[in-house]
């Protein structure tokens, strides 16, 4: 059986007159998991994180965390960062430093030493949990243990820096309601988590009401599984995790 691998994501929101948008990243087509799809910003946890979560420089919203939550967020913030050019809970780092600190990720530079080296801090309360999803392992070669966070866009922010072409070929905003029906109509790739998140976002009219409602459940981990009914087979997922919709044909969801 194959281990799962801690991971994070981070969906970033930001608020306009006719409905808020979150933020994407269209993966690079040959990456081995989930190429060509529309996914938010996230990847694995790694020891760096740990690091950080373990010592400092951590704001005080982070106190009372639990010490893999404390590293997820970490991982999510630097994900961030590192994909899409925007720094979120990063305190003291100003918006034309941004793009100097993506480089310097991207260049293999630890997110740790570049904290410490100019004595900033993390505000890990800037993230609210979402969701926690860890699918079945079947016909997986690689499996994600992915904890989902919500963050509202720092203000002022720049339109999103262009893809590092390598992992990710395309940045952008859109309405969770226009990625579902873009996804429908053939013009986009999602996997079926990211469906189900996008459903559950398009709910919600503001980022305030998002975060209300995200509050207002008890993250479980969600394992998809398969029920038999109505003489289909169907990837089912908790009814009490804000899901709208919990189920869909298997062979729906196994194409996606």
């Amino acid at each position: 059986m194959t281990d799962p691998i801690p991971a994070a994501t981070v969906i970033i929101v930001r608020d306009q007159p006719n409905g808020y948008e979150v933020l994407m990243v269209e993966r690079h087509a040959q990456l081995a998991f989930a190429g060509g799809a529309a996914v938010f910003p996230g990847g694995r946890i790694d020891e760096d994180d740990h690091l950080i979560a373990a010592s400092a420089p951590i704001g005080e919203a982070s106190a009372g965390l639990e010490r893999l939550d404390a590293a997820a967020r970490i991982a999510a913030m630097r994900e961030s960062l590192e994909e899409t050019g925007i720094a979120i809970g990063v305190d003291g780092l100003p918006l034309h430093r941004w793009a100097d600190w993506r480089a310097a990720l991207h260049s293999g530079k630890p997110f740790s030493e570049m904290l410490m080296a100019e004595g900033l801090r993390l505000n890990l309360g800037s993230l609210t949990p979402f969701a926690r999803w860890l699918p079945p392992s079947r016909r997986l070669s690689r499996i994600f243990d992915t904890r989902f966070y919500i963050a509202r866009a720092p203000e002022d922010a720049p339109m999103p820096f262009l893809p590092d072409g390598r992992e990710t070929t395309r940045i952008f905003w859109t309405r969770p309601q226009d990625m579902l029906e873009s996804a429908g109509q053939g013009a986009a790739q999602i996997i079926f988590p990211t469906r189900r998140n996008l459903e559950r976002l398009a709910v919600h009219a503001d980022y305030a009401a998002l975060e209300a409602h995200a509050r207002s459940i008890t993250v479980r981990t969600i394992q998809p599984r398969t029920e038999e009914a109505e003489g289909r087979r169907w990837l089912v997922i908790p009814d009490d995790q804000g899901y709208p919709l919990t189920r869909e044909p298997l062979d729906s969801a196994e194409r996606e």
